[in-house]
């Protein structure tokens, strides 16, 4: 299920709710102030030009659910984004990423995962992406998470020589700017 604008934070209780437990274990260990911090911020991103979440849902609540917008120019420099355009440099930032959907969050609670949840999750967030771009970026220390996106086809974006840092930026598989070479080897 897709929700746009504001209409998600009708579920704002229960996201926050999934986003704590997933969010306070590893890898990530946010604290509660990090956690309440997600509340704030989802009322703020329903505000952000082109944002939507998609969820999963059972009878036993909100499994999971990503939530994403349109990176607009000029490129924050706020949270991660300051690593992001470090890595990249400013016109590779324009060409893979200014416009296009940015995935922020996408959170599949621990008993929902190994069922495709966050594969399906990712699918429909991306469904509508503007000509098929899409990004997100996690912590280089995320292990598996690095290595699901990988295995999902997501294109990891090599930095520029020495300007690796804590990041990983990816690109949706049907991104245009992935290199061929890569959908092949994934297909």
């Amino acid at each position: 299920m897709i929700c746009y604008g504001p209409t998600v934070l009708d579920l704002s209780d229960e996201l926050l709710d999934a986003y704590a437990e997933v969010f306070s274990a590893p890898p990530w260990n946010e604290d509660e102030e990090t956690i309440r911090q997600f509340a704030t911020r989802l009322t703020a991103d329903t505000r952000r030009a082109g944002f939507r979440a998609a969820l999963a849902q059972s009878e036993a609540g909100i499994d999971g659910f990503a939530t994403a917008w349109l990176t607009k120019a000029p490129f924050p420099e706020v949270r991660g984004y300051a690593q992001v355009a470090a890595q990249l440099g400013p016109d590779r930032v324009r060409e893979l990423l200014i416009g296009a959907l940015e995935i922020d969050e996408l959170a599949v609670r621990p008993y929902a995962r190994g069922h495709g949840t966050g594969r399906a999750l990712l699918a429909e967030i991306t469904a509508d992406a503007p000509d098929r771009r899409a990004w997100l970026l996690t912590a280089r220390t995320a292990v598996d998470t690095v290595a699901t996106y990988r295995r999902l086809g997501w294109y990891e974006v090599p930095p520029l020589p020495g300007t690796e840092n804590a990041v990983v930026v990816f690109l949706a598989p049907d991104h245009p700017s992935v290199p061929e070479a890569h959908r092949t080897a994934v297909a």
